[in-house]
């Protein structure tokens, strides 16, 4: 089995920071090598943005292997791009608020993701607990493919011994509402087969972005595991406006967010 291989795209930033110190809590747990990332537009700025890697490695004191590089392009294509040579398992990424590293929020953070096929966690200002992620969120609407991230959810349950907290919009249409609890069931046995403590809520469909976030913060969880569908689905609950609001929601959960793959969900698994 391969090593665990972690992306950290850093422009020296504190949410960038705060990126790295996740992927280094998780790296403990799972053994993984770390890449510490920065994207330059001009060859002469290089041999500075090397500097400032090692530096910050070095501050670090930790027997964890980090590699630093540098590569000129842009964050666009390169994080994706780098983290495809590499065979990365999971890229660490820190949101900004209007200024910063080429303005990473909302939309452009997507644009970053998409091009990836590896899943991110995206931080904002809010650190990692010494335990790791204790209690994830996890939206699951009726897309077929929102059931892919629970592969992904249940690995990094099971490092870190967390709590799964399953939440889904409520329907008024008897159709959606069986389908609806087709889901919760099928997440229920999808979690408890794999001895994971899972909890479910069914909350309003309307402004459910918000009912995601509003139910993290009450469970004071440190994850919200969503899909980077950005398209309308069939209920028109997945935006890519729902996407953006999660990302930088203003509680500053960390986001799991993972991109579809036409493979059945089975076979998405994050550390595998």
């Amino acid at each position: 089995m391969k090593n665990k291989v972690f992306i950290v795209p850093h422009d020296f930033t504190p949410v960038a920071e705060n990126a790295f110190e996740h992927a280094l809590s998780t790296a403990k747990i799972v053994s993984a090598k770390i890449y510490l990332l920065h994207v330059v537009q001009k060859e002469k700025a290089i041999a500075e943005a090397e500097q400032k890697l090692l530096k910050l490695i070095e501050e670090k004191n930790t027997t964890i292997e980090i590699a630093p590089v540098v590569r000129v392009g842009n964050i666009f294509d390169d994080i994706g791009d780098f983290a495809a040579e590499h065979h990365a398992d999971l890229i660490f990424m820190g949101t900004h608020g209007r200024h910063g590293w080429q303005h990473i929020t909302g939309s452009h953070a997507l644009k970053v993701i998409t091009h990836s096929s590896v899943p991110f966690i995206v931080v904002q200002e809010k650190g990692i607990k010494e335990t790791g992620y204790d209690d994830i969120v996890v939206p699951l609407d009726l897309n077929k493919e929102t059931k892919q991230k629970l592969a992904y959810v249940a690995n990094i349950a099971t490092y870190f011994k967390s709590r799964v907290h399953v939440i889904t919009p409520n329907e008024d249409d008897e159709f959606l509402q069986h389908q609806v609890q087709t889901n919760i069931q099928f997440a229920q046995r999808f979690f408890v087969e794999r001895n994971i403590e899972v909890t479910t809520k069914v909350a309003p469909s309307s402004g459910f972005d918000k009912e995601v976030v509003k139910h993290a913060v009450a469970l004071d969880a440190d994850l919200i595991a969503i899909m980077n569908l950005n398209r309308n689905n069939l209920l028109g609950v997945i935006t890519a406006n729902y996407e953006q609001y999660i990302l930088t929601n203003d509680a500053q959960v960390p986001t799991l967010i993972v991109n579809p793959i036409e493979s059945p969900y089975g076979q998405s698994v994050l550390f595998g």
